[in-house]
């Protein structure tokens, strides 16, 4: 690809990469950090509801307070872009109308903003690039058809698991292995019951959002990571929430592949996760019944196969996601976007539920999600995680339940509810 040698170039000439950057939370400020040590880019704009956070921020990559410009005006912006200043805006959606900005990175976590950042950035043909995969799995597949559709991009980012398990699948098949399963590590058991109030102490020792820490904890992180990777490639869970064993790194061929071979799945192709040892990485278990592909990993690998492991240790999330703008940019080629609606994750009731209560946001306290086929989703009218914030309840919903489009009135005044109404309407299945 020569990333590296066309962004020095870019470099030389003086025209790095203008990023801008919309969140500037946790992942958003070590993003800021990795684009300013990336020789040919420059993050060029911050957006933030607290316009201080992103003022910080950018006092922190080394930039003068006086060459920092606070403005919500697309003029003023553009001005000040074009003399070498900086810019922060409390307007996410400038972003997507700033010229000068050649790509954005989203990053607030919040299903709403990202749909309207996404869609906006699409309309003005700006690359986009996702941190926020609760929107990608929500409206991504609309997202993707309507960036092919007006000659933009539209990307899910690398450095979360799903462009990393993206980049294990796409390796593994230009081998001509088939892909028996494409999993992560998490790094402890899933907690269904926990709140942002009740991991609220830990997650401010990390500098964590506390709702972000519960949506680890109780699971919901790992579906929509696996979410996005299903409908990237077409692996699906095998069971609702994936089945999750602790296993050991050289256990892992012998669990994740088909029952008829002595693991734990019904046939293969499949989207699981494993907690313990093998976190923070993520692995793919492939198979060949080739006889010479066989001698050959046995000869290098020392494997006998005819399973076989990928594993790569790591997945550094923001850090890694120059690589995506990069790619965007200069070469127009995506990381990871959903290519069908394979898998959705949606809401079940973390605790009992009245009718007339008002749900909260992912993280919260009233529901976690589960992942399980979009067949099955549809199939049961669940409610996605995406559109799930704020539903009202119409009778009293148990603890353990799905919650269906007929337990709730969702709050259909928001960007990504009237998006994933669109995507419903166009996807084959999807309507109601």
């Amino acid at each position: 690809m020569e990333l590296v040698s066309k962004l020095h170039e870019r470099s030389r000439l003086g025209k790095p990469i203008a990023v801008g950057v919309i969140g500037c939370g946790q992942m958003g400020s070590g993003l800021a950090h990795a684009v300013h040590n990336v020789e040919g880019m420059r993050v060029s704009a911050i957006a933030d509801i607290d316009t201080k956070r992103a003022i910080e921020a950018f006092v922190s990559l080394g930039c003068n307070r006086s060459d920092i410009v606070e403005t919500d005006r697309e003029g003023v912006a553009q001005d000040a872009l074009a003399s070498g200043k900086r810019i922060v805006t409390q307007d996410a959606l400038l972003m997507t109308r700033i010229e000068a900005l050649e790509a954005n990175v989203e990053a607030t976590g919040v299903t709403d903003i990202g749909a309207q950042v996404a869609y906006h950035s699409i309309m003005n043909r700006k690359p986009i690039i996702m941190l926020n995969v609760e929107t990608d799995i929500t409206v991504g597949w609309y997202l993707n058809q309507l960036a092919r559709k007006h000659g933009s991009l539209y990307t899910v980012a690398s450095g979360d698991e799903p462009g990393v398990c993206k980049m294990l699948y796409e390796q593994a098949r230009l081998m001509g292995f088939e892909v028996v399963t494409l999993g992560k590590g998490k790094n402890n058991k899933i907690n269904f019951g926990a709140t942002a109030d009740l991991v609220r102490e830990e997650a401010l020792s990390k500098g964590m959002n506390p709702k972000m820490l519960a949506a680890f904890q109780d699971g919901t992180k790992t579906m929509v990571e696996m979410a996005a990777v299903s409908n990237a490639t077409g692996l699906i869970p095998d069971i609702p929430g994936m089945h999750g064993p602790k296993v050991e790194i050289d256990g892992l061929t012998e669990v994740f592949i088909p029952k008829k071979d002595g693991g734990i799945f019904e046939a293969p192709g499949r989207v699981d996760f494993s907690t313990g040892a093998i976190a923070p990485g993520v692995f793919a278990i492939v198979y060949t019944e080739d006889r010479r592909m066989q001698k050959e990993m046995k000869f290098i690998t020392r494997a006998e196969g005819p399973y076989y492991l990928h594993f790569r240790p790591y997945h550094l999330c923001d850090l890694e996601t120059p690589q995506s703008i990069a790619e965007a940019v200069l070469l127009n080629e995506v990381t990871v976007t959903a290519q069908a609606m394979h898998a959705e994750v949606v809401c079940k009731a973390k605790r009992d539920i009245k009718a007339g209560q008002l749900l909260g946001d992912i993280g919260g306290d009233d529901w976690y999600g589960q992942l399980m086929t979009y067949r099955e989703a549809r199939a049961q009218q669940a409610v996605p995680i995406g559109i799930g914030s704020k539903a009202l309840a119409l009778r009293d919903i148990p603890r353990g339940a799905i919650i269906t489009e007929s337990d709730v009135k969702l709050q259909d005044t928001t960007f990504i509810y009237r998006l994933r109404r669109m995507q419903d309407a166009l996807y084959p299945g999807g309507s109601r």
